[in-house]
C-alpha cells in the first residue's frame, strides 16, 4: 500500500534508465551530499548557540545515529 500518490514515478524511473551507471552514482553521491547539507543546516538552526566545536560534535553524533547499521 502506497501512502502517498506519486503520479510523476514512472516519469523518474525513465530518466533513471537512460542514465548510464556511472551517472546514477554521480547522482547518488550528489543526493547524498545534499541530504547532509539540509541536516546540518536543520541542525545548526536548532542549535544556533552551539561553538563550532560543539555544533560539529554535535552533528557526528546525530550522523552516527542515522547511519545504517545493517551493514
Amino acid at each position: 500500500m502506497d501512502p502517498k500518490p506519486r503520479p510523476n514515478h514512472h516519469l523518474y524511473l525513465e530518466a533513471l534508465r537512460r542514465m548510464t551507471g556511472e551517472e546514477r552514482l554521480l547522482k547518488a553521491f550528489e543526493l547524498s551530499e545534499f541530504s547532509r547539507q539540509v541536516f546540518r543546516e536543520g541542525l545548526r538552526r536548532r542549535f544556533p548557540d552551539l561553538s563550532e566545536e560543539e555544533f560539529h560534535q554535535l552533528f557526528l553524533d546525530r550522523l552516527a545515529k542515522c547511519h545504517n547499521r545493517n551493514y
